[in-house]
């Protein structure tokens, strides 16, 4: 029913998918990752030879980092800020989901909350970071909270849009069906906004790993951010560069599970557009 309702895709168009061959993928994994690559090994070349405190060379920081992160036990601090991260997130981006899905409902809270909503939207969540100090002091909470604060708008936000956007003749067709409107809800307009929602979560992630690290440079005992800036104020400059390429690592791996869980849960999606576009 979902999919008859929001992915009507003529069959007559539709084309055998043929298995992509082994020099295909290596061509495609060889295109994502030259760039990286090149990046990194101009990196090694320029400072091998650096006697600079500030640039050490790559080599050391890439040993320096297995050392701290894996020897010493300094896992522990991502362990920290990866638990803080999935809690805030999954708490930030639920209530965005609920609360767009209800601006959209009801027209007349839409209307009346508007101006608020964007008010917190254009809000640089860091500046709320001394008032979150003063609420819940400086555990866990604060940087839960401040994390879960700035997720909740990209979500929002784009739920709302996503659902506002679903073609009326869907509603149509769901009336003629006599679809109740719960079943009208999860049939036709989560799955109609769901690639939107998901740009919305994706850009929620992305503001949750920067007020993640934002959170724990203040006030903090432990985490990412705790890491790097102590790193920096005891002068240990190769110390610190292990933390700020952790964090980039664990960014990148997030982002791209990301992309793969929303592959895989919006194949309908992704295969109706590339069969619309054959």
């Amino acid at each position: 029913m979902t999919r008859l309702i929001t992915s009507a895709v003529p069959t007559a168009r539709r084309r055998p998918v043929r298995a992509s061959s082994p020099l295909r993928r290596v061509a495609r994994i060889a295109t994502a990752l030259w760039l990286p690559v090149l990046l990194v090994a101009l990196w090694w070349a320029a400072t091998a030879s650096s006697t600079s405190p500030f640039f050490p060379p790559l080599g050391d920081i890439l040993v320096e980092t297995w050392n701290q992160w894996v020897v010493f036990g300094a896992w522990t601090n991502a362990v920290s800020s990866l638990r803080n991260l999935l809690i805030g997130y999954v708490f930030g981006t639920l209530i965005g989901l609920i609360g767009g899905s209800l601006l959209w409902r009801l027209r007349y809270l839409r209307i009346a909350a508007n101006p608020l909503i964007y008010f917190l939207y254009v809000l640089p969540a860091p500046a709320l970071l001394p008032a979150m100090i003063a609420i819940f002091g400086i555990g866990d909470m604060r940087q839960v909270a401040l994390i879960a604060l700035g997720s909740i708008w990209p979500t929002l936000l784009n739920t709302l849009d996503g659902m506002r956007g679903i073609d009326t003749v869907k509603f149509d067709t769901a009336k003629a069906l006599r679809l109740g409107g719960w079943r009208t809800y999860f049939s036709l307009v989560l799955p109609g906004a769901a690639p939107q929602i998901a740009a919305g979560l994706r850009a929620s992630l992305t503001v949750g790993i920067i007020l993640m690290v934002v959170s724990e440079m203040v006030a903090a005992r432990s985490g990412i951010g705790y890491f790097i800036l102590q790193s920096q104020a005891e002068f240990a400059i190769k110390k610190m560069w292990t933390g700020i390429i952790v964090l980039a690592l664990i960014g990148t791996l997030l982002n791209y599970l990301f992309v793969l869980v929303e592959r895989v849960t919006l194949r309908w999606y992704y295969r109706s557009r590339a069969l619309g576009g054959s």
